[in-house]
């Protein structure tokens, strides 16, 4: 067998006087023979991670099954859709809805002050104001899928901060306001201003240029300090070489997100604009989405947390009709008028979801299909009756294929009680993440 297929470079370029055009991938950078699996164009799991405060209308009321606004009635494939999922049903075959999952390391008095630090980690912090909890799932893939994307990971929010009960005068404020830990003692702070999210991920400047003149200057710049440093340590002793070597492992590190960053083709993606001022709800909880879309599609970072509205929020929904802040209205002591509300405001943030997934669905990720087929994203909730305050049932579902890991249409129950962790553990080993456990963890869930 004769095999003349010539295969080009991943990184070709057309270049014509000064412009440069990046080119998306083609066969022709296939090596001829070799499956897509084998060579750096074989599709990378993308991870999201979406959190709905204040759980949701479930069948865990008083009203019992007649409330139930979540939970399908059927199981496995063909599953019905409830009000508050209906809005995914175009996306069916990408859906995994799971039942009878609950968190109990989320458990406390504390409520609220602790449920968003929980929710990815399954273990309970200290009881301190400086901040101590186990380290989040989106975190554990970034230091194994992240690191060759410029952001190894990245975390947003709608809201800086929600009402006084996110902090606690026992655990104080550190697990409140985040969703995301990287090291015990380390909470990822959540960028809830748009504009500075775009910048994080595609770099300061209004126009590409702009961006590149800024790249440019801070590349030049860290040249610099590299040079001087090595030259500093031609004087300096043993000891004092190892800490210059330690700064300057740091610095190209740096460096070599910068470089990544410079590499970055955005030609194709269709990047949001950023307003003027902060804009209202609707249209701010929509761009953050749509960030995340040119941030998967650029490849500029394959993990993502976002918080769709701030533990304790008072973010009124008058868009949808409902001019009541969330948190007041999610202690609807079990009055069927303030539940039904609550679920018009539930549903309008899976209706974004679905949105999202919409966009992610249409875009192609080389020849593995769509970003969507290639994401493992996870929505929902750490409590469940918001004016109870549980945790347990979690209302729980996965979207995406994961490069054909994740089964789809499916609606999954388990026994009650069993840990969120297991769905956490499954969600890592279909990523590709080798970890033996996650919080509480007793085993993987096979059916997923």
């Amino acid at each position: 067998m004769f095999i003349t297929k010539k295969h080009l470079s991943r990184r070709t370029l057309l270049r014509a006087g000064g412009a440069t055009i990046g080119l998306p991938l083609l066969s022709a950078m296939v090596p001829a023979a070799t499956a897509l699996a084998q060579t750096a164009a074989a599709p990378r799991p993308r991870m999201g991670f979406f959190y709905l405060p204040h759980g949701a209308i479930m069948d865990n009321t008083r009203f019992g099954a007649e409330m139930n606004r979540w939970t399908p009635d059927i199981e496995g494939s063909d599953f019905d859709f409830k009000p508050i999922l209906e809005p995914l049903a175009a996306h069916r075959d990408y859906l995994t809805v799971v039942s009878g999952l609950g968190n109990k390391p989320g458990e406390s008095s504390a409520v609220h002050a602790i449920v968003p630090a929980t929710w990815l980690s399954c273990e309970h912090p200290r009881q301190s104001h400086a901040p101590y909890a186990g380290v989040t799932i989106d975190q554990i893939a970034a230091a194994h899928i992240g690191q060759d994307t410029p952001l190894p990971s990245l975390e947003l929010a709608t809201e800086a901060e929600g009402g006084g009960a996110a902090c606690d005068g026992t655990y104080g404020c550190s697990y409140g306001k985040t969703i995301s830990f990287r090291a015990p003692t380390t909470p990822m702070p959540m960028e809830f201003e748009p504009r500075k999210a775009f910048e994080k991920i595609f770099g300061r400047g209004k126009t590409a240029e702009q961006r590149s003149e800024v790249a440019n200057d801070y590349r030049s710049l860290l040249d610099m300090v590299a040079a001087e440093a090595a030259d500093l340590k031609r004087k300096l002793g043993p000891s004092d070489r190892t800490l210059v070597d330690d700064y300057l492992a740091s610095v190209r590190e740096i460096e070599r997100r910068i470089e990544l960053l410079a590499q970055r083709d955005l030609s194709s993606v269709a990047l949001p604009d950023m307003p003027v001022v902060r804009p209202d709800f609707d249209e701010l909880i929509r761009l953050m989405h749509d960030l995340i879309v040119a941030a998967f599609q650029a490849n500029m970072t394959r993990i993502v947390s976002f918080m769709l509205a701030a533990e304790v929020s008072n973010q009124p929904y008058t868009h949808v009709g409902i001019p009541d802040a969330f948190h007041p209205l999610s202690h609807h002591a079990e009055n069927k008028g303030s539940m039904e509300k609550l679920v018009v405001v539930q549903r309008y943030h899976t209706q974004v979801f679905a949105d999202f997934l919409t966009k992610l669905a249409q875009i192609p990720d080389g020849d593995a299909g769509s970003v969507l087929d290639n994401s493992i994203l996870l929505y929902g909730s750490n409590m469940s009756n918001s004016n109870a305050h549980n945790n347990f049932p979690l209302p729980t579902l996965v979207a995406g294929s994961g490069s054909g890991s994740i089964k789809g249409n499916q609606h999954l129950r388990y026994p009650d009680r069993t840990p969120l962790a297991n769905l956490l553990l499954t969600l890592l080993d279909r990523a590709g993440v080798p970890v033996d456990s996650v919080g509480d963890s007793t085993g993987e869930l096979t059916e997923v």
